[in-house]
This record gives C-alpha cells, sequence and structure tokens, in this order.
C-alpha cells in the first residue's frame, strides 16, 4: 500500500499538489528535450516514467524525477557525437550502473562528495545552457562546443540586429524571462499558476495573436516518438568515449538526485529519504526511460519543491503529475506544436540562471578561498572541455586540496642543557609537506647533535619516512617512533 491519509484534507492537498507539480514540469519536459536536441515527446516520456513508476518506488517520498535541465549539455553532446538512435542505450546503460551501485550500498557515499564539484559542475552547465539558449532564442543554430557559443555571441548579437526574424524571436525569449522574474512580484492568487507556465503560455498566446512567424516545437506524436534501441546500438558503443558517457549520465544523474533528496528532505518534517533505495529507484527509471529510446531522469529540485510546497504529503502527488502528463499528451498533443522554441529557450535561460551560485561566491571566497577555487575550476573546465572531463578534473582538484590542507606538518627545533637540538615534527608528514620538512632540517649545524622526536606525529607516510630516516643515518641522529608506528 503507498499511500496513508490521516485526514480526507490530506487526500486533497496530493490531488492539488500533483496539479502543480504537473503544470510546473510540463513546460521543462518539453523544453529540456528540445534543447537537448531530441523530440519534445520524449522529454514528455521522461516525465511520465518518472512520475508513475520511479513516484511508486521507494526512496524519497515527496521528490519528483524527470528531465532535468543539468543534463541537457551531456544530452545534446551525446546525440550530436553518437546519434538520437544510440541516446536509448546510452540511457539504459547508465540505469543499469545505478541499479548497481544502489544494490551495493553506494547511494549513501554521494553524499560525501565536495559540494563546491557539485557547484562547480552546475555552473558550469548553467554558463553552457546559458549561452546556448541564446543562439535558440534568436532562432539561430547554436555551435557544438561550450566555448564556441561564449565567443559565437558577438556575432549572434549582429545577427539579432540585423534580421527581423531573429529579432522577434529573440524579443519573445527575452519577454518570456521577463514573465518569470516579474511574476514573483504578483499577487499571491496570480502566482497559483506557475511561472514557467504562465510565461510560455503568454508567449504561444502572443505569437498566435500576431501571427509572428518564428520557429515552433515539431510535434510527431507519442507513440511515434518511442524508438527502443536495438542490438546496432549497443554495439556501438564500445569505444571509450561511449563508456565515458554511460558513466557521466549515471554518476551525474545520481548525484543530482541525491543531492536534491538531501534539500527536498530539509524541507518537510515526513520520512527521510534511504539513499540507496532512491538510487536504485533512478536507476530502474532511467532503464526504463533507455529502452523507450527517452531521455535520462534525475530528481528535479523544482519539481520537489513546488510538490512540498503545495502541500503535498505521500507519494500519490508525483503519481498522478505523471497521470496529468499521459492525459495531456494523449489529449492534446497538438498544442505543443504551437509553442514559440524562443519561449523554451527563455525558460531555460531562467533555470540555467539558478544553476550559477552567484549570492555563495563571494562568501566562499572570503571563508574557504580553496572551495572557491575548486568550484571555478570545474565550471571552467566543464565549458572548456566537456561535463565529464570537467567533473574528474574538479573532483581530482578537490582530493588534491583535501590532501594538502589535511597534512599540516609544525616542525619546531629547542636546544635542551645540555648543548643538544630536539626538533619535534607534530601533525601529518606526507610528501606534499617534505619540501619544507627538508629545508628546515638542512638549516640544522653541522657540528651539533641533533635528535628528532617522531612520537606527536599522526601519520607518517612511506616518502617521509624513508626520507627522515636517510637523513637520520647520515646524521648520525637518533629519531623518536612516531604514533602510528
Amino acid at each position: 500500500m503507498f499511500f496513508t491519509f490521516k485526514n480526507p484534507a490530506d487526500l486533497r492537498r496530493d490531488v492539488l499538489a500533483s496539479l502543480v507539480v504537473f503544470l510546473v514540469a510540463l513546460p521543462l519536459c518539453v523544453g529540456v528535450a528540445v534543447a537537448s536536441g531530441v523530440p519534445a515527446e520524449l522529454g514528455l516520456i521522461t516525465g511520465i516514467v518518472g512520475g508513475i513508476v520511479v513516484g511508486a518506488l521507494p526512496g524519497s517520498t515527496l521528490q519528483v524525477s524527470g528531465p532535468a535541465a543539468g543534463l541537457t549539455v551531456l544530452v545534446f553532446e551525446a546525440v550530436q557525437e553518437f546519434g538520437l538512435g544510440a541516446l536509448g542505450a546510452l540511457v539504459l546503460l547508465a540505469g543499469l550502473l545505478q541499479l548497481i551501485l544502489g544494490a551495493l550500498g553506494f547511494g549513501r557515499f554521494f553524499r560525501a562528495i565536495t559540494v563546491a564539484v557539485v557547484q562547480g559542475m552546475l555552473a558550469g552547465i548553467g554558463l553552457v545552457l546559458i549561452f546556448g539558449q541564446l543562439y535558440t532564442m534568436a532562432g539561430v543554430k547554436q555551435p557544438r562546443s561550450g566555448l564556441d557559443k561564449i565567443t559565437g555571441v558577438p556575432d549572434l548579437a549582429v545577427e539579432i540586429a540585423t534580421s527581423s526574424e531573429a529579432l522577434t524571436a529573440f524579443a519573445i525569449g527575452a519577454a518570456t524571462i521577463a514573465v518569470l522574474v516579474l511574476w514573483k512580484k504578483l499577487p499571491a492568487r496570480a502566482q497559483m499558476v506557475p511561472a514557467p507556465l504562465a510565461g510560455v503560455a503568454l508567449a504561444t498566446a502572443a505569437t498566435a495573436a500576431a501571427d509572428w512567424s518564428v520557429p515552433r516545437v515539431e510535434v510527431q506524436g507519442l507513440v511515434s516518438a518511442v524508438q527502443p534501441p536495438g542490438m546496432d546500438d549497443f554495439t556501438s558503443l564500445t569505444s571509450l568515449a561511449a563508456l565515458g558517457t554511460v558513466l557521466a549520465f549515471a554518476l551525474i544523474a545520481s548525484a543530482e538526485s541525491l543531492f536534491s533528496a538531501a534539500a527536498v528532505d530539509r524541507m518537510h518534517d515526513g520520512p527521510r529519504t534511504d539513499y540507496d533505495k532512491e538510487l536504485m529507484a533512478q536507476g530502474v527509471g532511467n532503464t526504463i526511460c533507455g529502452a523507450l529510446g527517452a531521455l535520462p531522469m534525475t530528481a528535479v529540485i523544482v519539481r520537489s519543491a513546488a510538490n512540498v510546497q503545495a502541500g503535498a504529503k505521500t507519494k500519490l502527488s508525483r503519481i498522478l503529475h505523471g497521470l496529468w502528463l499521459v492525459l495531456f499528451a494523449a489529449l492534446l498533443p497538438a498544442a505543443i506544436g504551437i509553442i514559440p522554441l524562443a519561449a523554451l529557450a527563455g525558460v531555460l535561460i531562467h533555470a540555467g540562471c539558478k544553476l550559477i551560485p552567484v549570492k555563495d561566491l563571494l562568501p566562499l571566497w572570503r571563508e574557504h578561498r580553496g572551495e572557491a577555487i575548486v568550484l571555478a575550476v570545474t565550471a571552467i573546465a566543464i565549458i572548456t572541455t566537456n561535463m565529464f572531463e570537467g567533473v574528474l578534473l574538479g573532483l581530482l582538484l578537490a582530493v588534491v586540496k583535501c590532501a594538502w590542507e589535511t597534512s599540516h606538518i609544525h616542525v619546531d627545533v629547542h636546544e635542551t642543557t645540555d648543548g643538544r637540538l630536539i626538533v619535534s615534527l607534530t601533525g601529518s608528514a606526507t610528501f606534499l609537506r617534505l619540501p619544507r620538512m627538508l629545508e628546515t632540517l638542512e638549516e640544522l649545524p653541522d657540528d651539533r647533535p641533533v635528535e628528532l622526536d617522531l612520537t606527536e606525529l599522526r601519520h607518517l607516510d612511506h616518502a617521509c619516512r624513508m626520507t627522515l630516516e636517510n637523513w637520520a643515518q647520515r646524521r648520525g641522529t637518533t629519531i623518536g617512533a612516531p604514533a602510528n608506528a
């Protein structure tokens, strides 16, 4: 039994919350799909699976899954490199990997990923998403690489200024962004309609009323959009790049989902998330999405927050939101085809801006400068290379920073009454601190007896041990055993 209601009011709250989440998810599902370079219906399919299937599985109670802006850049790159037919195979393999990781209990370990890397990852995604969607907002084909998207902005500005079609499309997108920004300033009654839906609806209505000729979403039907991967699609994914993409899908989707779960748990006082079960639920969802040839899914904080804020109490709200997506796709498919691409691009630019932790940057630089550097390097690496390499570089830098900060060592030299020099080492002696130790030791006078006291060391690695023993042997010096000897 999935749902237990203490009173009828809880059932009513879940139904109302499901409608709110549906209205938030609808434009985002379509927008993420279009930005990923795939048919719009594939975004709806992922949203449906995230609602009906993942919504019914154990793990988190209130967070909602579906296609996420955070994976848009990676999906777009995968489709460009491997083709649309291989997307399902990539997502299916990533889902199976998530299932394995969840079954082995790796879910809780994703909580150990440094926040700086995650924020840098999201910032890099956000910047690539913003600059890429600027081209879509103007009806212009966007460059493939993140760096080209940024360096091509001056040419894009010229195109907008000299082309009436590009200017019209860009104005529609800019107006959509203005609606999203200003919507929070309206009375609470007006805000009952989610801002993304309001922005897209107003842009669509204005475009239809003025009969503007701008690019619109192409519709081919929900059933015809389903393209299960064949054996050829799997056999074509034997390259290192393909395996890296699968790994990136699995790890980034898992990290985003579990970080979202931690954030959602802080928003309510209901049952806490079981991270291993949630990871397996995401794996089931992505396996099914892959089998249908759809987009990868993650838990999405925007939809999850809307679910909690709307008063949801059980999993029913997220399951119902998936059913509303099915009904919309079945009964009103033509409604998707009248949406201007520029309006969806505006929604995604607004979403991309939210991925960049602007308010946290200055405090982070003041208080934790090393973390700020990790964040910046991760974001820049994602822009200049790709998602997978950028995240790996960020994690590597975070590990190096952690090793450097934890290998603090203090070298104290004091003289005894009989003229001996006692060199006391405290802290952690690792190869990272060898230069400093050797500089101090080599400055000691050669005509004085010296004794090394290592009894207060918390850690002594092999490189330092061998170096100190060789130095002591040359000097004829005695060594006090370290604490971890």
